[in-house]
């Protein structure tokens, strides 16, 4: 009777390193060089991920904690939702109201002008990519350069403006201003240049359709996504905005959240004390409509952006 033998053949990986071609050894060290490469990526993605989610847990503990307990205690352990509650409340008291006031006023602010803002910025985007005409670089040009300037070299030239037209110190100081958004601008040109074929121009206008129904019927429709990013891009843009309220309003009942929460940290508009406890409520109860405006509008920044013809 024959026997088998079943003792296994040592594979080349088992080798001494001497003894392994040196193909296999050039392999398994480019595999080890990539394997530890890859791990640099997920290590700076962690560390990113840390740096934006510790101040936000911060923030989220703090504000269930009560004066008492907020500079005594480890502020990363939270004391309760009550205790959230109960800031929430005492927030809502405040000067009779006013945080609310400054909610509604930045709902006004934010909204009305990032959709004053998609507008203006789409109307200029797609008269650029769509049309000749004479200037048309150098518009685009001076749109280039509006990217570059900070916000705070325009902002006193902004309220001189207003000034002249006894506009400051009214909601329209507000929204005048971010009506204009260079970089919205440039955003439309580009998507309406990918995403508005002419050949659909070109059938409306035989159609016997005017520009403006075409530029609304069409543009409008396949430029949707390019618009709701500009709308959402201006909303936290001028949601966050501080500079621009802080120099054009002086009214209390004017101010939006951002500027309401800093005089809240000042006191100068009230007699009672510095309240830290009330602001950190108030910080976290203002990104709220941030985190339900993004969550609502990323569903529809889903649609297919390779234009409005299929080959």
């Amino acid at each position: 009777m024959t026997t088998i033998d079943k003792t296994p053949v040592p594979v080349a990986a088992a080798l001494p390193a001497s003894e392994r071609p040196p193909q296999q050894i050039k392999r398994e060290r480019a595999r080890a060089k990539r394997k530890a490469l890859g791990a640099i990526p997920s290590a700076i993605l962690i560390i990113g991920s840390l740096y934006c989610f510790i101040p936000l847990f911060w923030l989220v503990s703090a504000s269930t904690k009560g004066r008492d307990t907020l500079f005594t205690t480890n502020t990363f352990i939270p004391d309760g939702i009550d205790g959230f509650f109960r800031n929430v409340a005492q927030l809502g008291n405040y000067q009779d109201g006013a945080f609310w006031t400054w909610m509604g006023n930045s709902v006004i602010y934010a909204g009305g002008g990032a959709a004053l803002s998609v507008l203006v910025s789409a109307a200029f985007g797609y008269g650029l990519a769509m049309y000749e005409f004479r200037g048309k670089q150098v518009a685009f040009g001076l749109v280039l350069t509006g990217m570059l300037l900070p916000g705070v070299v325009v902002a006193i030239p902004q309220y001189l403006l207003m000034a002249q037209l006894e506009l400051t110190n009214t909601y329209f100081a507000i929204l005048f201003p971010v009506m204009v958004s260079p970089f919205g601008m440039w955003l439309c040109r580009v998507f309406a240049a990918s995403s508005v074929p002419r050949e659909l121009l070109d059938a409306g206008r035989v159609d016997g359709a005017s520009e403006f129904r075409i530029f609304s019927a069409i543009g409008l429709r396949l430029m949707a996504p390019g618009l709701l990013t500009v709308f959402l891009l201006q909303f936290v843009g001028i949601w966050n905005n501080f500079l621009l309220p802080f120099i054009m309003l002086s009214d209390n009942t004017k101010y939006p959240l951002s500027l309401g929460l800093y005089s809240m940290m000042r006191g100068s508009d009230t007699e009672e004390a510095i309240i830290p406890t009330l602001v950190i409520s108030g910080s976290l109860v203002a990104t709220i409509p941030l985190i339900i405006i993004f969550i609502w509008l990323q569903k529809y920044m889903r649609i297919n952006f390779g234009g409005g013809l299929k080959g």
